[in-house]
């Protein structure tokens, strides 16, 4: 089990480009990954307590994906260095992905995060190998001047998985679009969401509960898609945006509504794995020092 301190605190030597080193950004993936898991009440997602709107998963099959990953996200790291094509970040993907059936006997606990914070970690390997500290700004920039060709043709590829095809059926933009254009959700919404939250003196646990409800409001999520159609998805982001609209985490009871949501998702077997993915997305840039002001273009 991963040690509480370690899933709260931020890796020590985030803030100086110099001692980033691979292994320090593929291990405040994993803890991303655990900071998402942790996070509670989540609407329709598995927590440390709840199996969510999930029959087939909960908080132990999570942990054994994540052990069967920690080595995934530092050879991402070590590839973004080294500047290597997307079909070598693609073949790492796919081994990994492997590695995570095999873990969870065939469940899928992370395919999405594998392929997104897969390529953060990457991208954030090419910004730390030209000698500078990763940020936003320059995460997305390395993402798309990069790998931006092979993702976007990648995204016009019809989609073996059920996500992927719900969203192609739907015309919405699934996660090879969105990794196409550099993860709008992410660099737009959820950065911002978790920024204006620490602004306002929140504490972790609301700050994350408030990013993730701003991501769902307008993330078109492939799982939500797959699971209620777009009647579903469209669902989710009304009652997302209705919990933010109306003060978000900082609104009184915040934690009571936010359950009361995710009883209506369970009810529903909605799951928003996508919105899901790009929490821990976010909570990875804060690990490893992203979001610090000191990080700044």
């Amino acid at each position: 089990m991963i040690h509480p301190a370690a899933a709260t605190a931020p890796l020590a030597q985030a803030s100086q480009a110099s001692c980033l080193t691979a292994r320090d950004i593929g291990r405040a993936a994993t803890l991303a990954l655990h900071d998402e898991l942790a996070l509670s009440p989540k609407p329709g997602l598995v927590t440390l307590t709840s199996q969510g709107s999930h029959a087939d998963m909960d908080a132990h099959t999570f942990m054994r994906s994540l052990f069967a990953l920690r080595a995934y996200f530092v050879q991402m790291a070590e590839l973004g260095m080294q500047g290597v094509s997307f079909d070598a970040l693609e073949r790492c993907g796919i081994a990994a992905e492997a590695r995570m059936l095999a873990a969870t006997a065939g469940i899928n606990t992370h395919r999405g995060a594998i392929f997104m914070l897969g390529l953060m970690c990457a991208a954030a390997g090419a910004v730390v190998a030209r000698g500078l500290h990763p940020n936003p700004t320059r995460l997305r920039r390395q993402l798309l001047s990069r790998w931006g060709q092979a993702l976007s043709e990648r995204a016009l590829r019809a989609s073996t998985l059920p996500g992927g095809r719900a969203a192609q059926q739907l015309g919405l933009r699934g996660a090879s679009a969105e990794a196409a254009l550099g993860f709008p959700t992410l660099f737009e919404t959820a950065v911002p969401a978790l920024q204006g939250a620490q602004a306002r003196g929140l504490a972790p646990r609301a700050s994350r509960l408030e990013t993730l409800f701003h991501i769902i409001a307008v993330l078109d999520d492939s799982n939500l898609a797959h699971r209620g159609g777009l009647d579903g998805l469209r669902f989710a982001q009304r009652r997302a945006r209705a919990f933010v609209d109306r003060g978000g985490a900082s609104q009184p009871h915040a934690y009571t509504i936010a359950a009361t949501i995710g009883n209506e998702f369970e009810r529903r077997r909605l799951s928003p794995g996508g919105a899901a993915d790009t929490l821990a997305a976010t909570c990875w840039m804060q690990r490893i020092g992203a979001l610090d002001a000191r990080a700044a273009p």
